[in-house]
């Protein structure tokens, strides 16, 4: 059976999806002979873009040897991948999510880098949409190596955040339930999943709650399973009268704002929703996407998200435990 190595690296990239705000969300995966030599990811702003690391563990698979630095360094990485001796990639094929940059930014030139090191073949998803950005195929094609142009679906879906968030907030409510619909009860999801909201928590412009949330819950809202930064609060509420002892008002270095306006989506950013029913009701022409974790218990009582709407589930994962699924709402 024909291994989808395209899907490989859709899969890779979606554990770190949103988490690399604000650029996309990016897959990689390096075949030579039809072994897989590595399937990477982006996985941070401003580090070494997934063909990098894919091409970084190639060098080490073929080798044998572990690179000798940080190889989320994007500057060390192309440096040392240009200083190989020529023909180390040659008869190897990449396949990438999304059309390697030809433009230099927070890092150098993806498409210069494999142009210089002379690969096979590479196939791409999905060209770069984003005007100034394209242009990386055609620079391949130019030296020489074979291009191909998928135009993937699942590719384009995969950047659908990167695409919303250059003009305004892409917006996504996070749930958790168990296997039977339930969501009371303390925490359900695991810890894993937990971890991964966090993340997601530190790279957002802003998260979203709903005041009774607030009232009820008393949550803090921090980022204590990953150490990093607290994200901005807005508390969705017509009444500002709050508990200032609710934890989340004494979490240092955020900025929490309490009204009943969202005009604040219409600036580019990522904000993530956490809440209730209530909220979820309220504002539910206003989120791109719903991310779902569900747990594989099965919670006794009556509270869940009691709603009708129909979804489109464009990814379905799964970590140690929870099933996690990227869905958005479709008319």
């Amino acid at each position: 059976m024909e291994i989808d190595y395209l899907q490989l690296a859709i899969e890779e990239a979606y554990k770190y999806q949103l988490l690399t705000y604000p650029n996309p969300a990016v897959g990689a995966v390096v075949v030579k002979s039809g072994a897989v030599m590595a399937i990477e990811a982006h996985q941070r702003a401003g580090t070494s873009h997934a063909e990098v690391l894919a091409l970084l563990s190639t060098y080490e698979s073929i080798s044998g040897k572990t690179v000798p630095f940080d190889r989320f360094n994007a500057a060390m990485a192309h440096k040392f991948l240009l200083g190989l001796e020529d023909g180390f990639f040659s008869d190897c094929t990449l396949y990438v999510t999304l059309e390697p940059c030809s433009h230099i930014g927070k890092t150098p030139s993806c498409a210069s880098l494999i142009e210089h090191l002379g690969l096979k073949k590479v196939v791409i998803g999905i060209l770069d949409p984003i005007k100034g950005h394209g242009g990386g195929a055609k620079r391949l094609e130019r030296v020489g190596i074979e291009v191909e142009i998928v135009n993937s679906k699942a590719a384009k879906d995969l950047i659908e955040p990167f695409l919303i968030w250059q003009n305004r907030a892409f917006v996504v409510f996070k749930l958790a339930q168990s296997l039977n619909g339930q969501i009371s009860g303390g925490y359900i999801s695991s810890q894993e999943s937990l971890e991964f909201v966090h993340k997601i928590r530190a790279v957002a412009t802003k998260l979203l709650i709903g005041g009774s949330t607030v009232r009820i819950d008393r949550p803090r809202l921090d980022c204590r399973f990953t150490g990093d930064r607290a994200p901005d609060i807005y508390i969705y509420s017509k009444d500002r009268q709050f508990d200032r002892t609710i934890p989340l008002f004494s979490v240092p270095n955020r900025d929490v704002e309490i009204g009943s306006s969202l005009e604040f989506l219409k600036k580019p950013g990522l904000v993530l929703v956490e809440g209730g029913e209530g909220l979820l009701w309220a504002l539910k022409s206003h989120f791109d996407w719903i991310l779902l974790f569900i747990a594989p218990t099965m919670i006794a009582g009556e509270l869940n998200y009691n709603i009708e709407a129909k979804l489109e589930f464009l990814h379905i994962d799964k970590n140690s435990r929870d099933l996690i699924i990227w869905s958005r709402f479709i008319s």
